[in-house]
């Protein structure tokens, strides 16, 4: 017997949303764009000899900035974002189907995974989605049944790792290894210089291929890449843990915590971002030293506290209906963040790259932060709030809604929703 309609897998209808979600999906969009344009505009590895690429004064003092108050706070954001947004879908598909809800979410990670590896391998080696859909994984089949105790020591751990992976280093790394790394860095740099500046879109295709190998297949690289992966795990493991104790939807009772936490969150955040912006501007030549290891350590806990400041203002206005009015803008582009991520990218390339309009290499860290505002604020916020007048979800939403739980349930999702909109 087919089970009946309320009981049908479906994604969630825009009228059970969590608003506050919506909005920081939205401002953590605008974040990650803010972030992402240095790697648009130039080689990842343009500064491994430790010179600046912008000499600046007004660029520099940008690039500080934006180390200090933007630097993995947003992609933090977005993976604790995963980690609530997990809490809340598997327990809505086990409430449904209780007997696939397990395959279904499989599935869905499936084609979350097939976007990303497209999207890295092909397009933009910045990519976060194949990071979120392999850590995704692990809470389903692994963490989902883990105790709260479990989850906080491996939080635990992914907080000192950064002490631990620095300290090794220090006592591994030579000089003639530090001078291996720089000088594969040196040859990246000038492909990509090639690759994206001059050439076409096939040879781009090309680099990003074999950028992309690199980082997963050379072990110089790949400890960058580890610690990237358990920065991710830490701020997907807070959000598992958020939405396990449905923190933000008991916003209102917890207010008096969260707003002692704000201030403590700001106060840890700018301080070690900050600090950690002067240690690695005063410390530039390339090596691991002790210094070098304060700055990793003081560049995680600033990671940390500032997205946790950002997250808990917005969580503590959202409470307001006022509020929730003015932040409607963000909040319609944080209903369909996988179709604005993409469209950073396809926006960025044709602006940046030589088989578009050609500005690699000519835009410095200033202009990139005004330009980073203008394309979220004057092309993405009006298409998201355009786009959903007369939609339920964005078109890739929609695509990986359609992919994961078949042309059906979305005839029971609008149902549920009040019918098309």
């Amino acid at each position: 017997m087919a089970p009946a309609p309320d009981q049908t897998p479906a994604p969630l209808p825009s009228t059970q949303r969590i608003a506050t979600l919506d909005i920081l999906r939205g401002f953590a969009l605008m974040g990650i764009l803010i972030m992402n344009m240095p790697g648009f505009n130039s080689s990842f590895f343009a500064e491994a000899d430790g010179t600046h690429l912008w000499p600046g004064r007004i660029d520099q003092w940008a690039e500080m900035a934006r180390e200090a108050l933007f630097s993995g706070k947003f992609n933090s954001m977005f993976s604790m974002l995963f980690g609530i947004g997990f809490t809340i879908q598997f327990a809505r598909m086990q409430a449904r189907d209780p007997e696939h809800a397990t395959a279904i979410y499989l599935r869905r990670l499936a084609v979350l995974a097939v976007l990303g590896v497209l999207h890295a391998w092909v397009f933009w080696p910045g990519d976060v989605l194949h990071t979120y859909a392999i850590l995704g994984l692990l809470l389903v089949l692994g963490l989902r049944r883990a105790s709260d105790r479990t989850v906080l020591l491996l939080i635990a751990g992914c907080i000192v790792y950064p002490a631990l992976s620095g300290v090794l280093r220090v006592l591994i790394f030579t000089p003639e290894m530090t001078a291996e790394r720089v000088a594969m860095a040196q040859a990246f740099d000038a492909s990509n210089q090639i690759a994206f500046g001059q050439a076409g879109f096939v040879a781009m295709v090309r680099e990003n291929a074999r950028m992309m190998n690199f980082f997963y297949d050379n072990w110089l690289s790949l400890w960058g890449t580890v610690g990237w992966w358990v920065m991710m795990s830490l701020t997907m493991l807070i959000g598992l843990l958020a939405g396990r104790r449905r923190w933000v939807q008991r916003a209102a009772e917890l207010m008096p915590q969260i707003r002692r936490l704000t201030w403590v969150a700001l106060a840890v955040g700018l301080l070690c971002g900050v600090a950690m912006a002067a240690i690695f501007e005063l410390n530039r030549t390339p090596g691991p030293s002790p210094v070098k290891v304060l700055g990793s350590v003081l560049y995680s806990l600033s990671r940390l506290g500032m997205m946790i400041f950002y997250v808990l203002v917005i969580v503590r206005l959202a409470q307001h209906a006022s509020w929730q009015r003015r932040l409607a803008p963000l909040a319609a582009a944080g209903r369909m963040p996988l179709t604005n991520y993409l469209m950073q990218t396809a926006i960025c390339l044709t602006l940046y790259q030589s088989w578009g309009f050609g500005l690699w290499m000519k835009v410095g860290p200033a202009l990139s932060l005004v330009l980073a505002l203008a394309i979220f604020w004057l092309v993405q916020v009006p298409w998201s709030l355009w786009y959903l007048k007369t939609h339920e979800r964005g078109p890739l939403e929609a695509l990986w809604a359609r992919l994961t739980y078949g042309a059906q349930p979305r005839a029971a999702a609008m149902a549920a929703a009040g019918g098309p909109r």
